[in-house]
């Protein structure tokens, strides 16, 4: 027997053996084995053991959990009235978030974002038009969008929405850091409402949550640092995520991102209030 791959998640130790006839993963929290896994192919068997370290934490309720809490809150799921709201935002998930999506393809279309120039104010509006952001987080943004680096930022931005995710980011993280503000929120945010049926909105903390109750990776993949792997982490949780969720029919990534949302920071005392 030759262990091939060992690492530490939390306090979970990851190993993977070759016996010599198949290979072994074994999950490993406190000298005691929580799990094994059989199989014959390594990065298979690896995949399934990472999946197996979200299912041994104490948060972890499962996609069955998850969708029970959201159908809690709106029993027709993403149809219900109360999940669509209104455009104001004054209650619902859905509908305020349309309306600044609607706003931002017309002031700055993402055709147009991609070379073109002059587009700060539109872009400043788009992001004040929702509580998806902090009011800190905003503010910092002014500088950004009302000075040399906006053209810059808004391009790199909307290059991130049309897939050209690493150049993307990394352009994106230099303009933001002189501002102290080179966050996921930030980055994720334009593109999210560009795209939302290929990108995702990152509010890391109530994700992570999430990914934990679920059982997916992202709990560990996570880094606050805006690099493409945490990214693509992300991805893969809202396809496993809207997978899981087929019969409700989602109908894009600002649906799933409600979800997460409600999932992770809806309170029981605002079932009467919906």
């Amino acid at each position: 027997m030759k262990t091939i791959r060992q690492d530490v998640i939390g306090k979970n130790t990851l190993r993977l053996v070759d016996t010599g006839k198949g290979i072994v993963g074994l999950l490993i929290s406190g000298g005691k084995q929580l799990d094994r896994i059989d199989g014959t192919d390594a990065a298979e068997v690896w995949a399934q053991l990472r999946a197996a370290v979200g299912k041994a934490s104490d948060a972890y309720f499962g996609f069955d959990g998850a969708r029970a809490r959201f159908l809690q809150f709106f029993p027709d799921g993403f149809r219900s009235p109360a999940f669509e709201g209104d455009e104001r935002g004054s209650y619902g998930e859905r509908g305020y978030k349309l309306r600044a999506k609607a706003k931002l393809d017309e002031a700055a279309p993402l055709d147009h974002a991609l070379t073109g120039t002059g587009y700060g104010e539109a872009v400043l509006a788009a992001y004040r038009a929702t509580n998806l952001l902090s009011p800190f987080e905003k503010t910092r943004l002014d500088p950004v969008l009302r000075g040399p680096d906006a053209d810059g930022f808004i391009q790199a931005a909307a290059a991130f929405a049309m897939g050209d995710v690493a150049p993307a980011l990394d352009r994106m993280e230099r303009i933001l850091a002189k501002h102290d503000n080179a966050k996921w929120t930030v980055v994720t945010y334009l593109p999210f409402l560009w795209r939302p049926e290929e990108h995702m909105f990152l509010k890391p903390m109530v994700t992570q949550d999430f990914a934990e109750r679920v059982g997916h990776p992202f709990v560990h993949d996570y880094s606050p640092a805006l690099d493409p792997e945490v990214y693509a982490s992300l991805l893969d949780l809202m396809a496993v995520t809207k997978a899981e969720l087929a019969y409700l029919q989602p109908r894009d990534n600002i649906d799933l991102q409600s979800f997460v949302w409600t999932v992770g920071e809806y309170k029981e005392d605002e079932v009467a209030s919906i």
